[in-house]
């Protein structure tokens, strides 16, 4: 019997975005089955409180879900905050989690591939994190499996079990003997070259990011991440709207389609594809980030 992992939803201020996520997510094959937690962040400022309530009068009329319950933050906790603590709680509780933001159009199977991984790799402590997005690789237009694994995770739409989440160090108190030691500087880069400076940027104020502290515990712990051979994500969340993702767009599947098929298979002892790992790397080159800039202007 498959075993269904909660949804936590975490929303701020877009509404049409939150509205498209979750129409979406209503059409996914399992949502009447599945609990539905949402997290709305409170206002900044006076500015955005109206947009704020307007999304969550829309959250009180949802449904189609087995349940759901919404927590409204009286105060702005910020993203990376409101998914650390909200991922927390309700983990604790169910021991598995699937995650989703306010921007993001699932494949009406996205929960069932969740939720298949989820179970089947649950005694696997290689394997850190589920995605359900991948990007347009080469090799996987000839490839022949329903998965992949990457050194990296995704935060755009995964799931995770509670005993890999406690191992996360929030606080990221090796860091300073982590960037004196060029070695393993070198060997995080197998997920893309950006990650140190990511890294970098978030130790030093640059940025918030729950995303890369997440991934760098997953690197400290030789974990992988299961991908999708076709995506179950698409994001909608680019522009001057978004809080954290003003451009991207080129990272959008090509591939993305209304998938009928509610089964997938998995492998016990899964393993890298040099060639798959070799192109995800590339998305993350120097070349390709420096392109991209140039093409978004």
């Amino acid at each position: 019997m498959l075993m269904l992992a909660p949804i936590c939803l975490f929303t701020y201020n877009r509404l049409d975005e939150t509205r498209q996520t979750v129409e979406a997510l209503k059409c996914n094959f399992l949502a009447s089955l599945s609990c539905l937690y949402i997290f709305s962040d409170g206002p900044k400022d006076e500015t955005t409180t109206q947009k704020v309530n307007e999304v969550r009068q829309f959250l009180k009329t949802i449904n189609g879900f087995k349940a759901i319950k919404i927590f409204e933050s009286p105060i702005n906790r910020g993203l990376a905050n409101s998914i650390i603590d909200g991922v927390t709680q309700i983990i604790e509780k169910y021991g598995r989690v699937i995650v989703l933001e306010d921007d993001l159009i699932t494949s009406p199977n996205f929960l069932d591939f969740m939720n298949h991984a989820l179970n089947f790799y649950l005694s696997n402590d290689k394997i850190f994190s589920i995605s359900g997005y991948t990007m347009d690789l080469p090799s996987l237009k000839m490839y022949n499996k329903d998965y992949y694994l990457s050194y990296r995770a995704s935060s755009w739409g995964w799931a995770t079990w509670k005993n890999r989440w406690q191992t996360v160090d929030w606080e990221m108190c090796d860091y300073n003997s982590f960037e004196l030691n060029p070695i393993q500087q070198i060997k995080f880069m197998r997920g893309g070259s950006d990650m140190p400076y990511m890294l970098w940027k978030q130790m030093n104020g640059k940025i918030d990011s729950w995303a890369i502290r997440w991934c760098y515990n997953q690197f400290k712990n030789d974990q992988l991440t299961i991908y999708p051979t076709v995506s179950k994500i698409y994001n909608i969340g680019f522009g001057d709207n978004s809080t954290h993702t003003k451009t991207g767009w080129h990272f959008n599947p090509n591939n993305f389609i209304q998938a009928k098929t509610d089964n997938f298979n998995f492998d016990n002892y899964p393993s890298i594809n040099r060639n798959i790992s070799k192109e995800f790397r590339s998305v993350f080159s120097v070349y390709n980030r420096i392109k991209n800039k140039i093409l978004q202007k």
